[in-house]
């Protein structure tokens, strides 16, 4: 009993949270397997993708869900997005809250570092205030969504949909009940805008909905909620209108639809690669362009500690800061009357930098096993990273060894790049100091 407390005193947060994304992905693989969860047999490698991407809330699908999952493997999917999203320490803590439990230092420094939190005072009101909030947006989300859709498809099918539609966008997974995603639904206002809004509210993070809740003023909001909030409206307003206007013209895409119709296809496809993998298009008939546009925004993510991933926005905007700050020779960037420190500046760095070191290597490999056109290739290792979930097609057709990596790089994106390189590595202080030496660069 001493031996097993011992090693899991020694366990890092950084591997608690590896292990419990991996706990949910075998249990969910098993659980997919059984003959009540498909309406035909399923590999196991099948069953390993779809609960890895439910888990990791990606979306990527390698059988149709719709047809493939009886309503109980629909139903495990959804749990597993469920508790991938919102992060199965976040769940048992809660829990343990609810019951009257009470929660150690060491459980707090587990939880803070899941959500991304840099010190574990005030986690416990996060939670709590984090579960409350998603019972009430879903809850709302499921209401709005069964009006529309009981009277179409019925109680049991209408209800279904709604709660696994509303599950699904809040936790960014794009995940769906139909084997065309949204597509039927391209030109109902009421569903795009509640989708959208579910899995925009779901990718700003709860830390910002914690500081809104708090601060209802502009000016005594956080730096980083204001940074997220500026940065989000900005990315969504550009990303509409590059969207709509390389795909104006476009026959398979937005080309036949209406002129409101086509601004509101182009906000759901805009505002949907940072965070979930819902498409309303055929996004194997997107113009090249909007590929790699869409490419861009799957690699930024959504903000930091919300149920998307990427490298955060606020990470890019950190750096895009700091490069101004060089190039404009001033000593460090400054933003909302607030400089940033050299420490954030070099762990966004350090994050962008891995993000990229990951999709060039997968990428790479992804080249050598599957006969594909290199930008779908592209397009796929970035929404496996981003855990988006949008494809152009391909994922389906991949190789055994592709699909192998492509659950492994949803795994990666899910806990992130550098909790990836803290659980590899072994990193320490030194108090030994060296001299500086000069470097030539650029």
């Amino acid at each position: 009993m001493n031996k097993i407390k011992n090693i899991l005193l020694t366990i890092s947060p950084p591997q608690i949270l590896a292990f419990s994304f991996l706990a949910i992905i075998i249990i969910g693989t098993l659980l997919l397997k059984l003959p009540i969860s498909t309406t035909a047999s399923l590999s196991w490698l099948d069953a390993l993708f779809t609960a890895a991407s439910a888990t990791t809330v990606t979306g990527l699908i390698v059988v149709d869900t719709a047809t493939e999952f009886t309503r109980i493997g629909q139903t495990f999917i959804m749990i597993m997005i469920q508790l991938g999203g919102i992060g199965l320490m976040t769940f048992a803590l809660f829990t343990l809250l609810v019951i009257g439990r009470k929660i150690t230092l060491k459980q707090r420094l587990f939880l803070s570092d899941s959500l991304n939190q840099t010190h574990p005072g005030g986690i416990i009101r996060l939670v709590r205030l984090m579960m409350i909030f998603i019972f009430v947006v879903e809850a709302s989300a499921f209401f709005v969504l069964a009006i529309v859709w009981v009277p179409t498809y019925g109680w049991s099918d209408g209800l279904f949909h709604s709660i696994f539609h509303t599950i699904s966008a809040f936790n960014n997974a794009g995940f769906s009940t139909w084997t065309n995603n949204l597509m039927d639904h391209v030109t109902d206002p009421i569903v795009n805008i509640v989708i959208t809004f579910l899995f925009i509210i779901g990718g700003l993070g709860f830390t910002v909905i914690a500081d809104l809740k708090s601060h209802r003023r502009w000016q005594t909001l956080s730096l980083h909620t204001k940074l997220t909030l500026v940065g989000a409206l900005v990315l969504n307003v550009v990303s509409i209108f590059v969207i709509f206007f390389i795909e104006y013209n476009n026959p398979n895409t937005i080309g036949p639809l209406s002129e409101g119709n086509k601004l509101l296809t182009s906000y759901f496809q805009a505002v949907a690669p940072r965070t979930a993998g819902f498409n309303t298009i055929d996004i194997g008939s997107m113009e090249d362009a909007s590929l790699l546009y869409i490419i861009m925004l799957m690699f930024i993510g959504g903000g930091t500690g919300s149920t998307a991933s990427g490298v955060k926005l606020t990470t890019i905007i950190v750096v895009i800061l700091a490069t101004y700050a060089f190039l404009t020779s001033k000593a460090e960037p400054v933003i909302f009357r607030r400089s940033i420190p050299i420490e954030i500046i070099t762990r966004s760095l350090s994050i962008i930098s891995l993000g990229i070191i990951v999709v060039f290597s997968f990428t790479f490999l992804l080249t050598i096993t599957e006969d594909a056109p290199f930008l779908s290739i592209l397009f796929e290792t970035v929404s496996a990273f981003g855990t988006v979930g949008l494809s152009t097609g391909i994922t389906g057709s991949l190789s055994t060894i592709g699909r192998l990596l492509i659950i492994l790089l949803m795994f990666i994106g899910r806990l992130g790049p550098l909790t990836m390189a803290f659980l590899l590595a072994r990193p320490h202080k030194t108090h030994i100091r060296y001299p500086k030496g000069n470097i030539f660069t650029g």
